[in-house]
This record gives structure tokens, sequence and C-alpha cells, in this order.
């Protein structure tokens, strides 16, 4: 049997004794104590049920728009507006914000769903252009579209032939001054499809649920390069008039650097809402820019 050298032990007394062991307390996880379960074809129905309960949508809300991030080195904050948004299906869409105290218009942006007009009194200026941005304009809110504020207000159906798959996932909330940490279990919900010709699968959107009241909290949307194009995130869910809704939401567009944050006061949903009410009064001398 082969002797072990005393240096050899020596070295190793640390580690069987753990003297080199330190322990440390961390705060305890507090989980809910109701957590619910569900399936992704349940998820999907429940998506679905609630884009087919709004028809129609009309809004009092507040508007704070930031400008900024890491690329940019700074980060500028807009005066907070008041305002309204009108929706209605399948894609037409009146948002107004108005200038605080005097209450004229600050923005106003119409669409058909195939066009826009955007309205900008200050510059007597209207943008006009389709609702797709082919030319990014170097001041990101000019890039806003009516189709940003109608997905995330309205959630998109998913379609029987779009493909889904769900994932489990816990995050942990540390609120400052408590003895336990919060630990919020969520499913999500990423709609995808296939490349065509390819077995590769592309991302279109994934929809983030609390397993506490199974609400959504958050949708990511993903451009043709896989990147998170705009993220919605959802608070506050309120009932209004006998339907769910947040009261909160946060509009995200992380590659352009610009956020809104919507703050809604008051919400009728599936009343009549005409055509003359989705028009822009232009004012008489307004420049048109026509985008490309």
């Amino acid at each position: 049997m082969p002797r072990i050298r005393p240096t050899l032990v020596l070295c190793l007394l640390p580690l069987l004794t753990g003297c080199l062991v330190h322990t440390h307390r961390v705060k305890q996880a507090k989980l809910p104590t109701i957590v619910r379960d569900a399936t992704a074809d349940g998820l999907v129905q429940e998506v679905n049920r609630m884009n087919g309960g709004l028809q129609s949508l009309s809004a009092a809300v507040d508007f704070q728009a930031s400008v900024g991030g890491a690329s940019k080195g700074k980060v500028t904050d807009y005066t907070a507006l008041s305002g309204f948004i009108l929706l209605r299906k399948p894609d037409t869409v009146h948002v107004l914000g108005l200038v605080p105290v005097v209450r004229t218009r600050a923005f106003e942006l119409a669409s058909d769903g195939k066009t826009f007009e955007l309205l900008i009194p200050s510059q007597n200026k209207v943008i006009e252009g389709t609702n797709a941005v082919t030319k990014p304009s170097a001041h990101p809110l000019e890039n806003l579209r009516p189709g940003l504020f109608f997905d995330a207000m309205i959630l998109r159906r998913i379609g029987p032939a779009d493909l889904v798959t769900l994932t489990k996932a816990t995050a942990t909330h540390d609120t400052p001054g408590e003895q336990e940490s919060l630990s919020v279990p969520e499913y999500a919900l990423s709609v995808v499809r296939r490349k065509e010709n390819s077995q590769e699968l592309i991302p279109e959107r994934v929809i983030h649920f609390s397993r506490v009241d199974l609400l959504p909290f958050r949708v990511e949307s993903y451009d043709q390069a896989g990147a998170v194009e705009t993220e919605a995130d959802y608070a506050g869910w309120e009932d209004f008039g006998g339907v769910q809704y947040p009261k909160t939401i946060t509009l995200k567009r992380p590659l352009e650097e610009y956020q809104i944050v919507i703050t809604i006061s008051k919400l009728t949903v599936n009343s009549e809402l005409t055509d003359a009410q989705f028009e822009v009064k232009l004012p008489e001398g307004v420049q048109v820019q026509k985008l490309p």
C-alpha cells in the first residue's frame, strides 16, 4: 500500500475540514399561493378569445415618450401628453396627442390599414406614406406607424396554421427592505413559422403569461433577422365596463431606442365608430412630406 506524503495531506486538509467554504445568507424566494396550469392549446384559445372580444376600442390616455439608450449614450424624456386612441378592426387606427394645458394638437396619426398620415402641427407638416417603414427617419418618433399601436392594444389572433411552443420559467424579483424575494412563475408561448424549404423555425412573437392569473404581461415581436423589434409590456389589469384590460401599456422599440408609455384613464369597447372619426383634419397651407 503506497504511503501518502505528509505534504499532500496538509494540502488536502483545508478542503476536507471545510476551512475554504464560506456560507452567506440570501433572501428566500416567496412563491405565490396560487399557481395556475395551462396548455399551449389553452393559451392559444385565450389569446383568440381576447382578440375576438374586441371589435373596436376608444381610450382616453396619457402618453410618455422617451428616446435614446446605450448606443446614443443618452435618453431624452418628452413632456407627457394626454390624448385619445381609436381602433377598429380589421386595422383602422386614429391616435391624437394633446399639448398640456392648452390642449391643442401635438400630433395626430391615422391609418386605413394601408397608408397613414402623421400630422405634426408644431412643424406645420404632415407625413404621408405606407404602413411599412421603407426608409427610416433619423428621428425615431417619425418612424411611428399605426400598426404598432394596434398590435399592442389588441392582441393578434394565433391562426390554426401557426406553430407554437410552450415553456415554463420563474423570474425572481428583489424588493428593497423586504426579507423575501418574490418568485413569479410564467409561461412563454412562442409563435413560430417554418422557413420555406428548410428545417429552420423563424420566431414571430413570444407571449408571456403570469401563472398567477394567466394574463399576458409581455409580448415580444421579432423582425426578419430574428431580433426583438417591438416589446409591449402590460400592467395593472382592471375591469373597464366588464372587460379586463391593462391600465398601462409600455411600447419599446429596442433597435430604434425609443419607448412610449400609454396610461389608460377611460376605455370603451365595441362602440360604433364612423369613418369620419378616423380622418385627420389638415390645416390650410400644411407642408406635405411623402415617404417613398
